[in-house]
């Protein structure tokens, strides 16, 4: 099928034409026409190959499409007949022809080594050309022997054909020798590529040893986006554009030579449209000129057609290049124009139609009433629609109108007279008439008064945030109804978008007010009263001048800068219709909060100066400076800020705070200072200077520190004695010289570590787990400690395998826990502070008590009558290695809560007595000096019906204090809490 479609009124009717012959739809079956759309059917390449093209017209004229190739794809067989065998030398160069089948469009090329579907590898010996199909190998090995089949594939149907054997054999008379390459493919010496396509450009050499393949563009560089493939064998160049033209080279070389092969890469394109023709409307007589333009490589050639006809030179008829010239078009002119842009490559359309006007005169508007104002010039229109134009003439009443000094006819047939007055009042007639007709139209003209426009105040100033009142007062002629509008520098007044400043306030029919509200600073201008009437609009201007604080300075320039001063000016802003009274100078820098106002040299600097010295600044500061003006108003915008520059550097001015010290390693000085802001540096190199020295004594010694963020200084002296006062100050300094020091202030030295060991250590056990050890504080004094470390290890165990815990602060007591019960244990206690440890106490022992009983109460066995319970347990029997029981502990909890209640009793046995209402579990734990011992099994016990529910086994810790008395005792039947002691 192939497809056409035109748009048209009425619907165009089709027809095709095959090679430029019209196809003859009814004589030919296969051959159908639906929509403009051609249908083949059993189309065949011997009756239907060709070029195409399609017709569309209607009463209107006629275009053509662009032609379109029908082409048809196949892909024959190979010959039948058995191919011979070739035979090389190893080391020698072979080409294994393909010679492929007729086919249609390209194929794809592969060789197929022994059997399908071994496919042969393409490396930098072996290369497939897509071009010619053979099989190149430089340099034949003895494992290139054997059969090759040339596989082809037709790239629209996949269709797939394979080639007779070739066979592959080694010759027996010796082996090929080294030899230079020798170019056996390469792409031609001038290749034709459409814009936009890739090209693919193929190199491939024999020889031994292989050869390698370079690329080069002679006078140019390949472009970036080329890719090289098959060992580089292929030069590919995507989307190839009219700069990647040039001559490209491929050299082949090995140790033994290289050679070389140039070709030529010239780039075409398609035509493109630069410029259009486009639909006409003339009136007879007119001239018609059309132009196209389109670009293309080669450079298009043109040709018109009519109606699909070639239009030829005539003598009203001009053809050059892309221009089309009719000099006095005619009726029979009409119709459907196409300009054709043609290379060789294609050829590209453009379609207009040309319409020839044929109609007598007509006017839209009969009559048309007007009103003139009294003593001006008045304008009578005559426009009617007319093909060709018409030919006017105007008359008033039955006499026709000459021109004279105050009647002028324009070259547009208008009528114009000068001066009116009520004299002109009347009905004035046009006359059109062409060859096709004529007709009339009636211009009613009426006389009116002038209008005046009185606007006041016509000047008036006022301040920011006052209110203002302009009035317009009109006299009109009473028979015409007057319409107002309101302009700001002649752009119209929007009251809905101007937050509520205007009112419009109308006070009679000839006078309205505008009323600015709390007047701002952008209302300034001239305002405008516009009046119109059917016959006049005038118009009045009022200049309204708004005060208001300064508008910002213009660029500010620092034009020198030292130390602290830097020297600035200025221009003034507008000072908005009061005088600038002062200047104010600010100042921001990286360290500032924002700008500040500045100090300055004069001070103040008042309204008249454009200069100004700001003082006062910090040394070797980066600052942006900027200029705010003040009126009688109040103060302005700032003006933009000045270019960043920094101040000269200084010695520095500002001494360390807060200098302090203490603490560190014994026989060390430690002073701490708060740092210097940057701000404060003044210069490079900037640094800190202590001075120490022992009380009582008269030289400093100083010691430099480089860091500017340095807080402390550490000296060490083996000399000093622990806590002795020192006389310690803090200086600074940069690359300009030093400053000040701050003040004196008494430091101590460090005090060292503890000196005495703790005394009185007792160390007593428990529990299986546990040891409370207590000590003696150690005497104040220097080498106080901060804290106190207790050592602790089995006797069994040598001193490193020890554990050591420390207090948080100098607590005289420490229980160690997670020991190991029945076992002696060796603790020492030793005192620590910032500066080391001190002396370890004399070893204390103790022995932890024997682990608690393993074996839970067993055999519980309860009655239970109403609320109460009677619980009793066969009693545990500690092992020799194990504490004596010495108890037992009841637990009862409500299921569902964590909290339970605790009784202890020394016999196997209690009596319970339950709340009503819910389900309780019992346990049962025995207690010895070791601690308490394992859990027995779970009961669950309903107070409500009294069934008993099946027991499981869990385990809840729960802990109580040691050395109450153990009693019999009863619970009570009282809320389930939590409970620590009876």
């Amino acid at each position: 099928m192939m497809s056409c479609e035109a748009r048209g009124n009425p619907a165009p009717a089709y027809s095709w034409f095959i090679n430029g012959t019209e196809v003859d739809i009814e004589a030919v079956y296969r051959y159908s026409l639906i929509d403009g759309n051609l249908i083949i059917t059993n189309a065949s390449e011997t009756a239907d190959y060709g070029r195409y093209q399609c017709k569309a017209e209607n009463s209107y004229g006629t275009v053509l499409s662009r032609d379109a190739l029908l082409q048809f794809t196949y892909l024959g067989s190979f010959s039948g007949r058995t191919r011979g065998g070739v035979s090389v030398r190893e080391g020698q160069g072979v080409v294994l022809m393909c010679t492929p089948p007729p086919h249609s469009p390209e194929i794809i090329y592969t060789w197929v080594f022994n059997e399908f579907p071994s496919f042969v590898a393409e490396d930098s010996r072996r290369f497939i050309s897509q071009v010619t199909g053979n099989l190149y190998v430089s340099k034949v090995q003895p494992s290139d022997v054997g059969s090759y089949i040339c596989l082809v594939k037709n790239t629209v149907t996949n269709a797939r054909v394979l080639s007779p054997p070739t066979p592959l054999t080694l010759r027996t008379d010796g082996t090929m020798g080294e030899y230079e390459p020798k170019i056996e493919v390469h792409f031609p010496q001038s290749v034709l590529a459409a814009r936009g396509v890739t090209v693919s450009l193929e190199c491939f050499a024999l020889g031994n040893p292989v050869p390698t393949i370079t690329w080069r563009k002679m006078n140019g560089n390949i472009p970036k986006k080329a890719r090289l493939r098959k060992s580089q064998a292929v030069l590919e160049i995507p989307n190839v554009q009219l700069e990647d033209t040039g001559t490209y080279e491929c050299k082949a070389e090995n140790p033994r030579g290289g050679t070389a092969f140039k070709g030529h890469i010239q780039i075409y394109t398609f035509p493109q449209w630069i410029s259009t023709i486009n639909d006409s409307q003339l009136d007879s007589g007119d001239q018609l000129h059309w132009e196209c333009k389109a670009t293309g490589i080669p450079r298009p050639t043109y040709r018109w057609l009519r109606n699909g006809e070639l239009i030829t030179p005539q003598s009203r008829v001009e053809v050059v290049n892309g221009e089309l010239i009719i000099q006095k078009v005619q009726q029979a002119d009409s119709g459907m124009y196409q300009c054709v842009a043609e290379n060789k490559y294609g050829a590209i359309y453009c379609s207009a139609e040309l319409k020839i006007l044929a109609s007598p005169p007509v006017f839209s508007l009969n009559p048309v009433r007007l009103i003139a104002t009294l003593g001006k010039d008045v304008l009578l229109e005559c426009k009617p629609r007319a093909s060709p134009k018409p030919r006017v003439t105007w008359r008033r009443g039955d006499r026709r109108i000459h021109p004279s000094r105050r009647i002028m006819l324009l070259r547009n047939n208008t009528l114009r007279i000068i001066n009116s007055s009520r004299s002109d009042e009347g009905d004035y007639v046009c006359r059109a008439e062409n060859q096709f007709g004529s007709a009339e139209m009636t211009a009613m003209l009426r006389v009116k008064e002038a209008m005046r426009v009185e606007l006041s105040p016509c000047k008036v100033e006022v301040t920011v945030g006052e209110s203002v009142v302009l009035s317009c007062k009109v006299s009109h002629d009473p028979s015409l109804e007057v319409a107002f509008q309101w302009l700001l520098n002649q752009q119209p007044l929007n009251f809905q978008q101007e937050g509520g400043h205007f009112e419009y306030i109308q006070r009679q029919s000839s006078t309205v007010d505008l009323m600015i509200r709390s007047i701002l600073l952008q209302h300034a201008g001239k305002y405008s009263c516009r009046a119109q009437t059917s016959a006049d609009t005038l118009f009045a201007e009022a200049e309204v001048l708004v005060r208001g604080p300064p508008g910002p300075p213009g660029v500010v320039i620092v034009e020198e800068i030292t130390d602290t001063t830097a020297t600035l000016s200025w221009s003034g802003g507008v000072d908005n219709h009061s005088p600038i009274s002062s200047y104010n100078l600010q100042a921001r820098s990286p360290f500032s909060l924002g700008w500040q106002t500045l100090r300055t040299d004069p001070e103040p600097v008042t309204g008249d100066m454009e200069s100004a010295m700001a003082v006062d600044l910090n040394p070797w500061v980066d600052y942006e400076f900027r200029v705010v003006a003040s009126n009688a108003i109040g103060t302005g915008d700032p003006s933009a800020p000045s270019r960043r520059v920094r101040t000269k550097e200084a010695v520095p001015s500002v001494a360390p705070a807060n200098v302090s010290g203490g603490n560190g390693r014994r026989h060390e000085l430690v002073t701490s200072w708060e740092p210097v802001s940057e701000e404060f540096q003044n210069g490079k190199g900037f640094g800190y200077i202590v001075a120490f020295r022992a009380n009582g004594t008269r030289g400093w010694k100083e010691k430099m520190v480089t860091s500017a963020d340095s807080t402390t200084y550490k000296y060490r002296d083996e000399t000093f004695p622990p806590l002795t006062p020192f006389e310690v100050k803090v200086g600074v300094y940069n690359n300009k010289g030093d400053g000040p020091f701050s003040g004196v202030v008494t430091v101590y030295s460090a005090e060292g570590e503890p000196r005495d060991a703790p005394s009185e250590v007792k160390a007593s056990s428990i529990s299986s787990k546990e040891i409370k050890v207590t000590w003696r504080q150690i005497n104040p004094g220097p080498g106080r400690p901060r804290g106190y470390e207790v050592s602790y290890r089995k006797d069994s165990e040598q001193e490193e395998s020890g554990k050591k815990k420390k207090t948080a602060g100098n607590e005289t007591s420490m229980v160690l826990t997670g020991l190991e019960g029945n076992s002696v244990y060796v603790i020492t206690v030793r005192g620590f502070n910032s500066i080391g440890q001190g002396p370890a106490s004399t070893a204390n022992t103790a022995k932890t008590k024997k682990d608690p009983p393993v074996q839970p109460p067993a055999n519980l066995m309860w009655i239970q009558e109403g609320t109460n319970v009677s619980l009793n347990w066969e009693p545990v029997k500690s092992k020799d290695n194990e504490s004596d029981v010495i108890g037992y502990k009841v637990l009862l909890s409500q299921e569902g809560r964590v909290h339970h209640q605790v009784m202890r009793t020394i016999t196997p046995s209690a009596v319970l007595s339950l709340p009503e209402g819910g389900t309780y579990i019992i346990e049962v734990r025995a207690v010895s000096e070791g601690g308490e011992g394992a859990t027995s099994s779970q009961v669950r016990v309903l107070t409500s019906s009294g069934v008993r529910a099946k027991s499981g086994q869990c385990s809840v810790h729960s802990l109580l204090p040691w050395g109450l008395p153990w009693t019999t005792a009863m619970l009570l039947s009282v809320p389930l809490v939590p409970s620590a002691s009876w």
